[in-house]
């Protein structure tokens, strides 16, 4: 079984209310191949809600504020632990995560200035996953996630 971010699979879970729905991941859904979860819900964020962006740690655990400043940092964490206890009891070896989200950016995330630029980084999500052993992927690998090789997940 594989963990995918639910907006992805076409669930309205974004902090706007919205979807970010790809074909290809909604199949695997479809096909019963993967699971959606979100975890900023999982952490205790309602939808909608403010934007937020994760701010750098400098040498430390990076921080997540919303747009009005609200630290929601222990939300976030609490999502990513959540989230990696469903990642261990559906057993998942993958996860098919939302790239530049606080949460779930693989490659990268947003400055935290709400500028709309992206830094090289990963979400909360992502990192504790990634320290798990769970191979990560956005929405923007479908050709590397279609030539994985048949012992991940297939």
């Amino acid at each position: 079984m594989i963990l995918v971010s639910a907006c992805l699979a076409g669930l309205a879970c974004r902090y706007d209310g919205r979807d970010n729905a790809v074909a290809w991941i909604r199949e695997l859904v479809a096909a019963g191949q993967a699971l959606p979860f979100c975890p900023e819900q999982l952490g205790g964020l309602g939808t909608p809600r403010e934007p937020a962006e994760q701010r750098p740690g400098h040498g430390r655990e990076p921080k997540v504020h919303s747009l009005s400043g609200q630290d929601l940092t222990g939300a976030f964490l609490r999502g990513a632990r959540e989230s990696l206890k469903l990642a261990r009891l559906v057993g998942a070896d993958a996860a098919i995560l939302k790239e530049r989200s606080p949460s779930c950016g693989v490659h990268a995330v947003y400055n935290g200035r709400f500028e709309g630029i992206l830094v090289p980084g990963e979400g909360l999500t992502a990192r504790l996953f990634r320290e798990a052993g769970i191979s990560l992927y956005c929405e923007d690998d479908e050709t590397l996630w279609k030539g994985r090789g048949p012992r991940e997940g297939r």
